[in-house]
């Protein structure tokens, strides 16, 4: 080969390039006509088997039972797509003519064998056979097992991220992200230094929105190929991933423990409605604890929203912070689920004959649900109560000559208000009232109450958080009003109304006894901060054109925001909103109502998108605890009264040097000024002196006469 290689070809050579012979094996890399030939005809080979389904666990019969399995089989699996002719195979054993417990079946589209699977996998058929459904192509990967189990390999343990570092901040300041153009940012809010201090900031670190998770222990960020997580002491790390391609939703549970993407698949039939894809994953974790795959149309019930008219989120947990139950609501049924299994409970749905809408207490494992008034009255409409995991009724409403229905459940489970809109007697007009359950109290008393115009038209309803008061705008002028109620001692009753309110949203603070009277986007931002417990209203602001309002987590700030929707005044303000008012303390500069309603800084951001506080896990103190805090306030205040001190000092301080710098800079400038001036005031004088000089006069003497003149008298 050496020889072959070291050969040289010239003019004398002799030899004929054709008459070469290759070792066996070898084309030192040049490629043949034929070889070009054969690569550009190369075909791709579908194996065929992607709308295959294998059924497995199904009864052993004899040959006579044969045709009645396979009949049910076939109405079974006929719900979920076309069986292909000849498409239904159960094999036998030959020597007894038993069936062996399993089938093949051909769809003719992968997305019929997959929609199947997904609906069939561990049901029941019969009362003794659960199936077991798998896709063909899943069936090398099982035959693959090795027969001897190998234990995995023990990996060394590595610490988790601390998700709940910021937590320790010296300054016990909150943190928020937002995004304007292509950047996301995290920052504290340093109220005291008057400041957004930055704490992390990345270039297109999200393609759409992000969300913190219910106790902000989580950044959730949305991706082209699915959604990730970041936090940690060390700072904003990925801790994990979550494959779904084209995700555009997303959702946690309440505790933190799972997260729901969802995208939207286009058919590849025009006539065909989009499939929804739903995963549920463990947060930690990152494996796919279910995954749901459907048409669109099965998710469109209740009031839809989303991007394809889907009711989102279309799962909604249940059980509080520890995520027992989820559930979702299909066409006459609510599907409960278990996170022990992720299976229905008890194996099946919950049949209610045209339900529209249901939402669970925020604390217990009860859901409320809302029937329409059908049939022109033949079907009344009704809320009901359910327990879980039992499914019983605990209790139920009817209602009359219904139009419309909302529930509002308080923050702690504690009641459930119903807003109901009923027709007048001719059908031509509603009006509202309201149905208030006690969920608490024995056999959950209801109480009806309506507001003192019946006719007026219901605009916003917001309960106190941990509270017994709840807050109604209300009427049809562009000027409403605002009405407050309690329902402390078992009965309802009006503590005020505030008559013309430039406002149609309201924000409770997180702590309650405070709340925002809000007039956004065509109300011109409009802000009035109120005090419940005094009636009494603290300041009236304005934020021109704002279109979100959020409270931070412990109720002493709040953001209001311009997003991009409006081209003017995008960015963020933010707000001083109690003070020392809550735990009935003085400051040092003054009455305390000048704090609340205090603009403390602003931060102008062109393309303006997004603004979210980072919530704050529950307080790990007991109520007792909690209570002995607020009693004793003062106390501990005087604790952090040297380091107010401390930081009332450096801002003076600051605000000296930066005076002092101003003053310097001016004096700087004079001087200069100055010296500039007397240089020029020299330089024109020189030059005038040099004129001058060359302005002499010069006398000559030219000639000289002698001349005598007579004696002349005058008289």
């Amino acid at each position: 080969m050496a020889d072959i290689m070291s050969m040289t070809f010239d003019d004398k050579t002799t030899e004929s390039l054709h008459s070469l012979i290759l070792p066996p094996g070898e084309d030192f890399g040049i490629k043949s006509d034929d070889e070009e030939l054969h690569e550009d005809d190369q075909l791709e080979f579908d194996a065929g088997f992607e709308s295959i389904i294998v059924v497995d666990n199904l009864p052993v019969v004899l040959q006579k039972k044969f045709d009645k399995l396979e009949a049910v089989v076939r109405r079974k699996f006929s719900r979920f797509g076309v069986i292909k002719e000849n498409g239904l195979w159960m094999p036998v054993e030959e020597d007894t003519g038993k069936t062996r417990g399993y089938c093949f079946i051909e769809y003719n589209t992968p997305q019929e064998a997959e929609l199947a699977k997904e609906n069939t996998n561990g049901r029941k058929l019969g009362k003794e056979h659960i199936l077991a459904v798998k896709m063909f192509d899943e069936i090398d990967k099982l035959m693959s097992v090795p027969d001897k189990w190998d234990p995995p390999e023990t990996k060394p343990y590595t610490p988790l991220e601390n998700v709940h570092h910021w937590l320790a901040d010296e300054k016990g300041r909150d943190q928020f992200v937002i995004r304007s153009g292509s950047d996301t940012e995290v920052m504290w809010n340093d109220a005291r230094q008057l400041k957004a201090d930055p704490v992390h900031k990345r270039p297109f670190w999200t393609e759409s929105f992000v969300q913190w998770s219910r106790f902000g222990s989580y950044l959730a960020t949305v991706h082209r190929q699915g959604a990730a997580v970041w936090g940690g002491a060390s700072g904003f790390n990925r801790l994990m991933r979550y494959v779904h391609p084209q995700v555009k939703l997303i959702d946690f549970s309440p505790g933190e423990k799972y997260l729901v993407t969802c995208s939207s698949q286009e058919p590849s039939n025009p006539r065909d409605t989009r499939r929804v894809v739903l995963n549920i994953f463990d947060v930690r974790t990152g494996k796919v604890m279910k995954e749901l795959k459907e048409s669109a149309d099965e998710f469109a019930f209740g009031d839809t929203c989303g991007f394809t008219g889907v009711s989102w989120p279309i799962f909604r947990w249940g059980g509080g912070n520890e995520d027992k139950y989820f559930a979702r609501l299909g066409k006459n049924v609510i599907s409960v689920y278990e996170t022990e299994t992720f299976n229905l409970i008890d194996k099946k749905s919950i049949h209610v004959e045209n339900v529209m809408d249901f939402c669970w207490s925020p604390t217990d494992s009860i859901f409320a649900l809302f029937v329409p008034e059908l049939g022109g009255g033949n079907q009344l409409a009704r809320v009901s109560l359910f327990q879980i995991p039992s499914k019983v009724e605990l209790r139920k409403k009817i209602l009359f000559s219904v139009s419309d229905c909302k529930m509002y459940w308080q923050s702690n489970g504690e009641y459930l208000a119903v807003k109901v809109e009923r027709y007048t007697k001719t059908k031509t007009n509603t009006y509202t009232g309201f149905e208030l359950f006690r969920i608490k109290e024995r056999d959950i008393p209801i109480e009806a109450f309506e507001l003192d115009n019946k006719n007026d038209k219901v605009i916003s309803f917001a309960w106190e958080p941990k509270g017994d008061r709840f807050a109604v705008i209300h009427g049809d002028n562009p000027r409403p009003d605002v009405s407050f109620y309690s329902v402390k001692g078992g009965k309802v009753s009006k503590l005020t109304t505030l008559k013309q309110k430039q406002a149609n949203a309201l924000f409770w603070s997180p702590s309650g006894h405070f709340i925002i009277l809000a007039g956004l986007k065509g109300f011109n931002g409009q802000f009035e901060f109120y005090n419940v417990d005094e009636l009494q209203t603290i300041a009236i602001t304005e934020h021109f054109m704002a279109t979100d309002v959020e409270w931070d987590p412990t109720g002493r700030y709040v953001a209001t925001s311009v997003t991009s929707g409006h081209e003017m005044e995008n960015g963020f303000n933010i707000w001083s909103c109690n003070g020392w008012a809550l735990c009935g303390g003085t400051s040092r500069t003054g009455p305390e109502p000048a704090l609340n309603g205090k603009l403390l800084y602003r931060v102008p951001k062109d393309h303006f998108f997004q603004f979210s506080w980072r919530p704050r896990p529950p307080s790990l103190l007991s109520p007792e605890k909690e209570e002995e805090i607020l009693k004793n306030l003062k106390k501990y205040s005087k604790n952090y009264e040297t380091d107010d001190q401390d930081i009332s000092v450096l801002l003076s301080e600051q605000e000296c040097e930066k005076r002092k710098q101003l003053k310097e800079e001016w004096e700087r400038w004079v001087n200069e000024w100055k010296r500039d001036h007397d240089e020029q005031m020299l330089r024109d004088r020189e030059a005038s002196d040099v004129e001058e000089a060359e302005q002499v006069e010069v006398e000559e003497l030219v000639d000289v006469t002698d001349e005598i003149f007579p004696d002349v008298r005058i008289f």
